[in-house]
């Protein structure tokens, strides 16, 4: 049963699938390849939780400096993930939109995102965000430049953010990164200036809906401030 709370937007910084891999004496590819079975169970269980958009960091701008034949494998994947499931992500009303630059991907990539991107946008019953080739401060720098200093206000800024993302969408309410690292690594930095973080020791490969339902639950037993006072203090 769908969750009666506000619908949230979650990010993920999917992280731990190389040495979830390694760990188990397996090459780094492997790792990948599991994370995309916990990318399935995750989008599976987030609109029962009230998440409405789920965005996922799956390639860093800086993750270019990988060894080489790491990088194809992760684009090859990215390709093939794109095209196995864009059908089941609209027949589930999944639409998936991907954010990030695409001069720098390769050309099947590029095709596969516009197909998955075209076939899936009517989805209403999940936004789903995959961020590839991703610099939130590449991405603030580029609105700025695309600004004018006499109508700069948050709400504008944001806006204009979207439009370069192109896939608006609300603030982070959750950020969960898994694989026991605690920073944000460049990852909807503007977004997430208010968001809930969550972090988990647990292996991207090893993350379930369970384990996403258990950090939504915390975050609804949050009290969310924004900065002002508890209601109890301003009485």
């Amino acid at each position: 049963m769908q969750s009666t709370s506000p619908s949230i937007h979650v990010a993920v910084i999917m992280d731990g699938n190389g040495r979830w891999a390694v760990r188990r004496g397996l090459p780094r590819s492997a790792g990948h390849h599991a994370g995309v079975d916990a990318i399935r169970r995750v989008v599976e269980a987030a609109p029962e939780l009230g998440i409405g958009t789920l965005s996922l960091f799956a390639f860093s701008s800086d993750n270019w400096a990988r060894p080489a034949e790491e990088v194809q494998i992760l684009m090859a994947l990215f390709g093939r993930f794109l095209r196995d499931e864009a059908a089941p992500l609209r027949s589930h009303d999944v639409r998936l939109s991907v954010i990030g630059r695409r001069d720098r991907l390769p050309r099947e990539v590029v095709s596969a995102i516009a197909a998955a991107e075209a076939l899936t946008a009517p989805g209403t019953r999940l936004h789903l965000r995959v961020a590839i080739d991703y610099s939130s401060r590449d991405a603030i720098l580029e609105a700025a430049r695309l600004g004018r200093r006499d109508d700069a206000t948050r709400e504008r800024f944001a806006i204009r953010l979207g439009e370069i993302h192109g896939a608006p969408a609300p603030d982070v309410d959750l950020l969960i990164r898994t694989g026991g690292e605690q920073r944000l690594s460049d990852f909807l930095l503007w977004e997430s200036a208010y968001a809930e973080l969550f972090f988990t020791a647990r292996m991207w490969p090893d993350f379930h809906g369970d384990d996403l339902a258990a950090a939504v639950a915390e975050f609804r037993g949050r009290d969310r401030r924004f900065g002002a006072l508890p209601e109890t203090a301003r009485r």
